[in-house]
């Protein structure tokens, strides 16, 4: 009788020693409570007495250490907004400040000519702005690559004029609408009353922050992720680019005309400048100095561009910036020349942006720690 064999069953592998097992470093371990922790700092920012001569005028807790920081949180909210179309979208464009300005003009015009209270002329601001991005982004998302940049731009454009030329006397043409304040709640009226605007943007950036992240991390980011990397691909997948793409540019349309909101109420008015297309192209520039499609990239560049332009205007004025020879102190005393050589240099040495400065210096750390190979006996 012949004897069946049971097939061998191969043995498990060895169990890797718990010594030998990489465990997650305190960094890890932190992490995901850093924006919890800068929240919080920011929050209680307002209480500080701390100087920082030559950072800022005054104390942290004074009104104009607070505007500034005020809009300083407001574009790296904005900037953050316009890379979910730049950064994690891939779409170029120029007419982003339209929808910022419809904000702050919305707002201005409803509370100051129409009387309405501030929380009914916010949620409509909002809501139209989401409402003319998406009209304006369905004739533009016809188009791509270039054509759709410059389609945007013609829409801007067209925005910048109306507002110039007082269309329907409403907006206050070149002079600009200053804020009716009567209207407004008490809290945010005054100069001591600038903490409580403070805090607004505050609240802002953390709002758009979320939503951003949150668009990103769900099945419709990911599908946006895809648009940037082979739009191609994605249609071949049976799914429409062009209403995904389309949700991505309304929301950021309502979320730029809900920053105008909050800057209308910190600067007190409307102005034209903020029509013109400058203002997106100083929005690409915060975003690709922070890092395109990163989560907090586009937040840094945005403040440390708005923080760099306020600031260095007092600089370029400066007693310093005077007493130094003419061929430096003429370009130190423009802002924009020192504003685009910092650019430059970011760009240069930090491709990917600022975001990308942490785990450069994480990959110099471990290569420092890398061990040192034993020569064989």
């Amino acid at each position: 009788m012949t004897e069946v064999k049971s097939p061998e069953v191969p043995a498990p592998p060895a169990a890797v020693p718990a010594e030998l097992t990489p465990q997650p470093g305190r960094w890890h371990r932190v992490r995901p409570y850093l924006p919890l922790v800068a929240l919080l700092v920011a929050a209680i920012l307002p209480y500080s007495t701390l100087q920082l001569p030559g950072i800022f005028e005054g104390p942290l807790n004074s009104p104009g250490t607070l505007q500034l920081l005020a809009i300083c949180l407001i574009f790296g909210g904005l900037a953050a907004g316009y890379d979910l179309l730049f950064g994690r979208t891939g779409m170029l464009s120029f007419g982003h400040a339209l929808y910022f300005a419809a904000g702050v003009y919305g707002t201005d015009i409803l509370v100051t000519r129409a009387g309405l209270p501030l929380w009914q002329a916010a949620l409509l601001t909002i809501t139209g702005g989401a409402i003319l991005a998406a009209l304006l982004g369905a004739v533009a998302l016809r188009t791509v690559g270039i054509a759709f940049a410059m389609v945007t731009l013609a829409f801007a454009q067209v925005g910048a004029i109306l507002v110039a030329r007082d269309f329907g006397g409403l907006t206050g043409g070149e002079e600009g609408l200053p804020l009716d304040v009567s209207g407004l709640p008490d809290a945010l009226v005054g100069v001591t009353n600038t903490v409580n605007l403070y805090w607004l943007a505050l609240a802002y950036l953390a709002v758009v922050v979320f939503v951003v992240h949150r668009v990103s991390g769900s099945p419709t980011g990911r599908v946006l992720a895809g648009l940037r990397d082979d739009e191609r691909r994605i249609g071949v997948l049976g799914l429409d680019p062009y209403r995904y793409k389309l949700v991505a540019f309304t929301l950021a349309g309502g979320l730029a005309a809900a920053g105008g909101v909050v800057y209308c109420l910190i600067v007190g008015g409307a102005s034209p400048h903020i029509t013109s297309s400058e203002l997106t192209l100083s929005l690409l520039v915060m975003v690709v100095l922070g890092g395109p499609g990163t989560r907090w990239g586009p937040v840094l560049g945005g403040i440390l561009y708005m923080y760099l332009d306020h600031r260095l205007t007092a600089f370029g004025t400066s007693d310093a910036v005077d007493s130094l020879p003419a061929v430096l102190s003429r370009p130190l005393s423009q802002p924009l020349f020192v504003l685009g050589t910092i650019f430059i240099l970011a760009v240069y040495f930090f491709p990917g942006g600022l975001a990308g400065l942490t785990s450069r210096l994480t990959l110099l750390r471990r290569s420092l720690r890398l061990p040192t190979p034993r020569s064989p006996r």
